[in-house]
């Protein structure tokens, strides 16, 4: 599928090799980002920008990401961007906790799409029930790591049973 194939609504499920995108994927297993497009804009909550909408192009020259697209067939596409502008400069919500007035992307995208469920948040690996990196992480964040606190994640909304995967985005 090619960006000009895109339809407003779309979920934009991301993935790419930076160590914050590592260390999501290795508790979550597939993915580390999601967005929606809207009218040629991908919307997201951005570790570097906070909540903003962005030209495709301007996205995809900041990083390499491999994506997949997904379609919630019942979107009020009106709706659901009028949701998503409103939300446009908030903070990025580097700690994960709900309820601070900050998002994370896929805090972000059930807050405006109210179909995903929230679950306990995890941040093992293999090995540990909180991995080195995220022990690191909230240890420079002064906080405690949220283990347990409902949340989301890219990978969990992926699996919602509303959405259908399109296919993997090519661009030309």
């Amino acid at each position: 599928m090619y960006i000009n194939n895109l339809q407003n609504g779309d979920l934009l499920f991301m993935r790419d090799n930076s160590e914050f995108s590592k260390a999501i994927i290795e508790t979550t297993k597939e993915y580390s980002h999601v967005g929606i497009f809207f009218d040629g804009m991908i919307y997201h909550a951005s570790r570097k920008y906070g909540v903003v909408k962005q030209k495709l192009e301007d996205f995809f020259s900041e990083g390499n990401w491999d994506v997949d697209i997904f379609r919630y067939p019942e979107i009020d596409c009106e709706i659901v961007q009028e949701r998503a502008e409103k939300y446009l400069g908030c903070e990025y919500n580097h700690s994960f906790y709900p309820d601070n007035g900050s998002f994370y992307c896929s805090q972000y995208i059930a807050e405006i799409l109210p179909i995903f469920d929230s679950v306990p948040m995890k941040f093992n690996d293999e090995e540990k029930d909180v991995s080195d990196y995220w022990k690191k992480y909230y240890d420079e964040l002064g906080v405690d790591v949220p283990v347990g606190v409902l949340g989301t994640n890219p990978s969990q909304l992926s699996k919602c049973e509303k959405i259908k995967l399109i296919g993997k985005l090519r661009r030309i």
